[in-house]
């Protein structure tokens, strides 16, 4: 049992440290104290990493973290030179926000609503952890179903799928945060098919192919 007077302190340590979310309701175990207490603890350092804060505490699906204040990522940017959110094309804001609101969902279902080849965009989306494969379908060719990630809800600043705004709303949000210069997009590299396709036309194979990246991930479920 620890003092919860200093809770606040130790939860800071624990955020510190550990860089990445931690689970609410395993703190609260580990330290042998209330979830609501932990809760009580978040609420306080969620007013005084705030504001113009250059650290801001992020709460999603249960969990809390330490982030960059998102005011300041051009600068951040600018010295650490990460992939950007800024840097992905228009094609994968506009995935995205169709997997957020159909999920789970298919390929094949994000090309029919978006009338155009969405292989690459997808792939990315993967690669960048923004989305995940969360089953199969059980249809012809058992397709891949795929849904949003945490790091999605982080980077939204969401604490929930169920929080998510109206379709419209969530589009200009991700223009917002993706940026509407696409000569720096990452996806200027390749060559990103954009032919109409014909859904009805598709040949669909014995069974999708997994990506390569994802070909030793096991526990991949069915999901009608």
């Amino acid at each position: 049992m620890i003092d919860v007077s200093m809770l606040d302190e130790i939860l800071e340590s624990l955020l510190l440290v550990s860089g990445g979310g931690l689970k609410v309701e395993e703190i609260a175990t580990h330290l042998e104290i209330k979830t609501s207490e932990v809760n009580a603890s978040i609420n306080r350092l969620k007013e005084k990493y705030g504001g113009k804060c250059g650290i801001h505490l992020l709460t999603y699906n249960g969990k809390v973290q330490f982030a960059s204040n998102p005011s300041y990522s051009d600068v951040i940017a600018c010295v650490l030179n990460p992939i950007r959110e800024r840097d992905l094309s228009n094609a994968a804001l506009e995935t995205i926000a169709i997997i957020a609101y159909r999920q789970p969902v298919t390929r094949l279902e994000i090309e029919q609503i978006r009338g155009v080849n969405s292989e690459y965009t997808v792939q990315m989306l993967l690669k960048n952890n923004l989305i995940e494969v969360v089953g199969r379908k059980e249809a012809v060719g058992k397709p891949l179903l795929f849904g949003t990630t945490d790091e999605f809800l982080k980077r939204f600043q969401l604490e929930s799928i169920s929080d998510l705004p109206d379709y419209e709303t969530l589009l200009e949000s991700i223009k917002v945060i993706g940026g509407e210069n696409e000569s720096k997009s990452i996806y200027n590299e390749f060559e990103i098919p954009d032919e109409e396709k014909d859904p009805e036309n598709v040949d669909l194979p014995a069974e999708e192919e997994v990506p390569d990246f994802l070909k030793d991930e096991e526990g991949l479920q069915k999901v009608g």
